[in-house]
C-alpha cells in the first residue's frame, strides 16, 4: 500500500546524557588580513533584529568502520576548520555595538571559533527517528552556562560540538551567528569546510567575498515602501494569546511530491497568467490551515505571513560578486483578514503570497536597508504573524559530507522557542525526490484540526468558489 500523501511524523521523547570532554578555541591556520582592534562593517540586512540570533543545526553520521573514530574525526574537522578560517576569517571575530546600537565585527587577541568535544553512552539507534527534528537533541549543540536568550555580543560566531556515541557514530552540532550569513551563505561556508576535510587541503569554490559595504544606506535614506513586515501592529485577534498561553507541541508532516503537485494545480485555479511555484501554493495552504485550526477571532482582523526571498539575482547595480556569503534574504509580507483566509479560496491566498514574493526587487531591498537606518527595530514582532522559513533549496545534506558520507539527518532541532515559525525542510536519507517536511508548533488541542485541513479535506469546497 502506498504511503499517504500527508504523513504525521513523530519523534521520541528522551534524555541524552552527554559528557563534555574538552572545550577549546580554533584559530585561523595562517595569517589573516586584519589585526587586533580591526573591525568589519555589517550591513543593515546583516544587522536586522531577526538576524541577531544563532542558528542551531545538527548533523548525524553513522559509524562507517572508522576504526578508532575519536581522534581521526576530530583532527580532520579541526585541521579543515582552521584552514577554512583563513579565507572566512570574519567567523573568528566577535560582535560589538557601535553608535545607535549598530553592530560590527571586531578582532581581539585569542578569539577564534569554539570547538567542543563530548561523548555519550547512548547509541544512535536510541535517538529515535532521524526523519524529523527532535527537541531532545538540544544537548548536542553547545550553549554556555547561564547564556542569555538571543545573546550575541562577545560570543564566538561559530560554535561546533562533536559528540561521539557508543556505536561509533557521532553528531556535529553547530551554532552559527546569522549576522554573518544567510542560509545560502552558511551552506557556502559549510561546503568549504567539508570539501577541505575531504581533500586534505584548502578548497573554496567560490572564493568567499565579504563586501558588505555595497549595502550601505543611501544618503539621505530613501524609504519607498511601508515595510509592514517589520512594523509593530497591535494584534486585535486572539491568535497570539492562543499560541503563547497554551502548551505548544512541535509537529512535523511528510508531504509527498504528488500532494505538492496537486496542491499547486488547485492553487492555480485555472489562472495561467501568473507563474505559481510550489512554495506559493504550500505557503498559502499552510497559512490558511494554521489560521483555521487556531479558530482565530474576530474575522475582520488583519494577519501577516512573512517569508524570506533570495534577492541575489535581483541585484544589478552593482551585481553581487561570486562568493558573497552575507545576508541577501529580503523579507516579503502578505496580509489578509481572518475572514478572507478562512472563507476565501486557496487561489486567492496563493496570489497574495505570489505577489509578495515578486514584490521583492533591488529597490525594495535598498528601501529595507534605508528603513533600518531611519527606524531600527529593537525587538522581534510576532503579533498576528506566521513566518515560513524555506530550507528545501539549501544543499544542506550535500554540503555536510566531510568524507564519511551524507549525514542521516541535517537540519534544525527545536522550533518551540519561536512558535509562530513554520519550517519547510528537505527529507534526508532515504527520502524520495521532492518530498518535503512541514514543521510547525501548535497548541496541543489544535493538532488534529490542523492535520485535517492540511490533508485537503476542505479543498473540495474551494474548487468551486
Amino acid at each position: 500500500m502506498a504511503p499517504p500523501s500527508v504523513q504525521d511524523l513523530h519523534f521520541s521523547h528522551l534524555d541524552i546524557p552527554i559528557t563534555i570532554d574538552r572545550i577549546f578555541s580554533v584559530m585561523p591556520a595562517s595569517s589573516i588580513p586584519v589585526s587586533t582592534n580591526h573591525s568589519l562593517y555589517l550591513s543593515n540586512i546583516d544587522d536586522m533584529i531577526g538576524a541577531r540570533v544563532f542558528t542551531p543545526t545538527v548533523y548525524f553520521y553513522r559509524s562507517n568502520n572508522f576504526g578508532s573514530p575519536r581522534k581521526p574525526i576530530m583532527e580532520i574537522l579541526l585541521d579543515a576548520l582552521a584552514s577554512v578560517l583563513v579565507p572566512y576569517y570574519p567567523f573568528s571575530g566577535r560582535l560589538r555595538e557601535t553608535q545607535n546600537g549598530k553592530l560590527e565585527v571586531f578582532f581581539g587577541p585569542d578569539q577564534g571559533v569554539l570547538m567542543v568535544q563530548a561523548h555519550s553512552e547512548m547509541a544512535l539507534a536510541n535517538l529515535g527517528d532521524f526523519t524529523v527534528p527532535n527537541p531532545a537533541w538540544l544537548p548536542l549543540v553547545y550553549r554556555f552556562p547561564n547564556e542569555g536568550q538571543y545573546q550575541i555580543i562577545d560570543m564566538p560566531l561559530l560554535i561546533a560540538q562533536v559528540t561521539y556515541f557508543s556505536c561509533g557514530g557521532f553528531s556535529l552540532g553547530l551554532r552559527t551567528c546569522h549576522c554573518l550569513s544567510d542560509g545560502l551563505g552558511a551552506m557556502q561556508f559549510l561546503n568549504a569546510w567539508s570539501s577541505t576535510a575531504k581533500a586534505g587541503v584548502l578548497v573554496t569554490n567560490p572564493n568567499p567575498c565579504w563586501d558588505r559595504e555595497i549595502f550601505r544606506p543611501r544618503e539621505p535614506p530613501l524609504v519607498k515602501y511601508p515595510h509592514v513586515e517589520f512594523m509593530r501592529i497591535e494584534d486585535g485577534s486572539d491568535l497570539t494569546m492562543k499560541l503563547w498561553q497554551n502548551k505548544l507541541v512541535q509537529k512535523c508532516y511528510r508531504i509527498s511530491r504528488e500532494f505538492q503537485a496537486r496542491l499547486k494545480n488547485l492553487a492555480r485555479a485555472h489562472d495561467d497568467s501568473t507563474c505559481t511555484t510550489t512554495f506559493d501554493a504550500m505557503a498559502a495552504h499552510v497559512w490558511r490551515s494554521w489560521v483555521k485550526a487556531l479558530d482565530v477571532k474576530p474575522l475582520d482582523c488583519n494577519l501577516r505571513l512573512t517569508f524570506s526571498v533570495n534577492a541575489r539575482q535581483k541585484l544589478k547595480n552593482p551585481p553581487l560578486k561570486s562568493g558573497f556569503y552575507g545576508n541577501v534574504m529580503c523579507v516579503a509580507c502578505a496580509t489578509s483578514t481572518v475572514s478572507e483566509l478562512v472563507n476565501g479560496c486557496l487561489a486567492e491566498t496563493r496570489r497574495l503570497v505570489h505577489d509578495a514574493r515578486l514584490g521583492i526587487s533591488e529597490e525594495y531591498l535598498r528601501s529595507t536597508i534605508d528603513y533600518f537606518e531611519v527606524d531600527r527595530p529593537k525587538r522581534l514582532e510576532f503579533d498576528g504573524k506566521l513566518t515560513i522559513t524555506q530550507w528545501t533549496r539549501f544543499s544542506i545534506y550535500e554540503s555536510a559530507d566531510f568524507g564519511w558520507g551524507r549525514p542521516i539527518y541535517a537540519g534544525p532541532i527545536d522550533l518551540t522557542p519561536t512558535p509562530q515559525v513554520c519550517v519547510f525542510l528537505p527529507e534526508g536519507e532515504g527520502g524520495s525526490g521532492g518530498t518535503m517536511l512541514v514543521c510547525i508548533c501548535l497548541p496541543e488541542q489544535a493538532t488534529s484540526t490542523f492535520r485535517k485541513f492540511l490533508c485537503l479535506m476542505d479543498l473540495d469546497d474551494q474548487v468551486g468558489q
